[in-house]
């Protein structure tokens, strides 16, 4: 560290960039906008993916066959080691483990994973189980109902 690069305390942010201030100021005149052309004048703000003209690239790009995307199923996934956060005798459905905080919520339908150790019997319904984490469940005296 050198002394030039100590700032005051206190002073998180830099100064702000005055433009339009004459020309020693660095960018008086055209205040960095160079000369002509759209993006000098005022009222600049051309629609997102507007090529200037040009036949923009979504347009351009071919749109065939099928996508499955909006009906695929989004899980909020949960590892078996976070379902020891829950007390022996428990019931462990989506909601529950959304309301402790253990997973952020992906999707409507919850799937539990294998990873991790399970030591309570807790009920856990789910709409799908590895079968890591289904054997862990049950060898720890608890129970798996599966949700459809």
């Amino acid at each position: 560290m050198q002394i030039h690069d100590v700032t005051a305390q206190g002073n998180n942010h830099d100064k702000r960039k005055r433009i339009g201030r004459g020309v020693g100021s660095g960018s008086g005149k055209t205040s960095g906008r160079g000369h002509n052309g759209q993006r000098s004048r005022s009222g600049d703000n051309p629609r997102i993916g507007f090529e200037g003209g040009q036949m923009p690239i979504f347009r351009r790009m071919p749109k065939r066959g099928f996508t499955n995307a909006r009906f695929k199923k989004h899980y909020t996934l949960v590892n078996v080691e976070v379902l020891a956060a829950f007390e022996a005798g428990s019931v462990v459905d989506l909601a529950s483990v959304l309301e402790h905080g253990l997973a952020r919520n992906t999707g409507d339908m919850l799937k539990v994973l294998g990873q991790g150790e399970l030591s309570a019997g807790i009920t856990v319904k789910a709409h799908k189980f590895s079968a890591s984490a289904k054997s862990k469940i049950e060898a720890a005296g608890g129970t798996v109902e599966e949700l459809s």
